[in-house]
């Protein structure tokens, strides 16, 4: 434990007089807490891992003791410019890796700065170090505010600046949306984890959101036709863009796979840069009604191109229908940003 280590190492260093250094690792969560103690003690070398990958459960994190020795201790250890690369180098590792980002990680995770609460997003507005112990743009993260039924104007206000859109606090449109996001949240919406859609949200009560096409209507069969065989799923679609009506039909793996890829194949000759779109992440939450079966569905779907990453959500007692949503929100954000970004090199 961090309190035993003191008189520990200050026998050790009776003893010996070589510097010495620590190797921690998490079995009781203190990794981090005794390697920054230790270095207190003047102890100079720290061995540990990014994201505090190892045995058992884990090494060191030096993702936490990088920062936290250079902004907390003030013992400089890297430059400033580097550190500034710290979030970078955990997704990187993550990556390679093949792990999904701890978001709750401290320092690099998304949520480590992120924000609910009306008054608390109210309060670093005025003064970010009433909730947030650090800049996060030391260590190459951001702040981020959460959308949910906790918000207030506070929330729907930083959200309209982070997606450089031009909201007033008197704006009756604010007020709507806040409106339709509680509504919204009450029949099992949530925005936390779908930032895309809330952004679609957003300029569909303002005007300003672009119908790049429309779905005329779709069919998805599951079947199975033999009893030792896979199931096999198709999805047929058709949409229309401008005056022309496309319709299409692909198999996949999994009525979800199916559709998403029947939409792509009758969209993409439309626009090509839908090619460079991947579903990363799929999660379904049966909303508690306690109905069972017929329970209320929530889908989130994370999805990503060359640049970014990005959220949608859809929400019904059909999960074909909830994932469809889901699914049309992340097209039209990517063909939405695809234009936002022309338009800005222009």
């Amino acid at each position: 434990m961090p309190f035993d280590l003191s008189d520990i190492i200050k026998d050790v260093k009776k003893h010996i007089k070589t510097p010495l250094g620590i190797h921690a690792h998490n079995d009781s969560e203190c990794a981090v807490a005794n390697s920054l103690m230790a270095v207190s003690l003047g102890i100079v070398q720290v061995q540990g891992t990014i994201n505090g990958f190892g045995e058992r459960c884990g090494n060191a994190n030096l993702c936490s003791i990088i920062p936290a020795m250079q902004l907390k201790m003030h013992k400089e250890s890297v430059s400033g410019e580097k550190l500034k690369k710290l979030r970078e180098l955990s997704r990187y590792v993550y990556e390679l890796a093949n792990f999904s980002p701890s978001k709750h990680q401290p320092y690099v995770g998304n949520s480590a700065f992120a924000h609910k609460g009306g008054v608390h997003v109210s309060a670093i507005q005025r003064h970010p170090e009433t909730y947030e112990h650090l800049r996060p743009e030391l260590v190459g993260n951001s702040t981020r505010v959460l959308v949910s039924d906790l918000s207030g104007r506070a929330n729907i206000l930083a959200k309209a600046e982070e997606f450089q859109i031009n909201l007033d606090s008197k704006d009756p449109v604010t007020l709507e949306i806040l409106d339709n996001i509680k509504e919204m949240e009450n029949r099992g919406y949530q925005f936390e984890g779908a930032e895309a859609s809330f952004e679609l949200l957003m300029k569909r009560a303002l005007g300003t959101h672009k119908k790049f096409f429309s779905v005329i209507g779709f069919r998805v069969i599951d079947e199975k036709r033999h009893e030792d065989q896979k199931m096999i799923s198709e999805a047929t679609i058709m949409v229309k863009v401008g005056g022309k009506v496309e319709h299409t039909a692909a198999e996949g793996n999994g009525p979800v796979n199916a559709l998403d890829n029947a939409i792509r194949k009758a969209l993409e000759k439309f626009y090509p840069r839908l090619k460079e779109v991947k579903l990363l992440d799929y999660k379904v939450r049966v909303l508690p009604a306690g109905q069972g079966t017929a329970s209320a569905i929530r889908v989130l779907i994370e999805s990503g191109d060359k640049q970014s990453r990005w959220g949608t959500v859809g929400v019904s007692d059909n999960i074909i229908d909830a994932s469809y949503q889901a699914l049309i929100d992340c097209i039209e954000f990517k063909l939405h940003k695809d234009e936002e970004n022309e338009a800005s090199r222009k």
